[in-house]
């Protein structure tokens, strides 16, 4: 089994889809107005409206009110996306940190008030960990 993708629900899809183009650093594919997928080498983040739901068979999915999920991102220089993501990000939860793990970190929120979390392995530990990752 592969992990995919995973997929946020909003209300915006262009506002969000923009905000994650200036994030990632890429241009997400629009196969329709109510869908994106930005894909990465390593995964995907889908974005749909939230009319798009009933399309599944769900009941229901609520957009902008997630509170148990961190997108996480690895990238090579926190302090470097820090930096240039200030004027980007209007709601930093966390300014650079290295977590007793090993990772050093950002934490901030979409316009929807999902977490994202960019890291990266400073610790030889972390390091270590994530070389086989790719």
């Amino acid at each position: 089994m592969n992990f995919a993708s995973i997929r946020v629900i909003t209300d915006d899809v262009d506002r969000l889809v923009e905000f994650y183009e200036k994030v990632m650093g890429i241009t997400a594919e629009r196969p329709a107005p109510v869908f994106a997928e930005l894909v990465l080498p390593s995964c995907t983040l889908a974005i749909g409206h939230s009319e798009t739901v009933s399309l599944f068979g769900v009941g229901s999915a609520v957009a902008a009110d997630n509170r148990s999920v961190i997108l996480e991102f690895r990238v090579q220089d926190v302090d470097a996306e820090y930096k240039r993501l200030k004027p980007v990000v209007d709601d930093w939860v966390k300014e650079p940190t290295t977590m007793p793990w090993g990772n050093r970190a950002i934490l901030f929120r979409d316009p929807d008030g999902n977490l994202i979390n960019l890291f990266q392995p400073v610790s030889e530990e972390a390091i270590r960990r994530f070389s086989s990752r790719g």
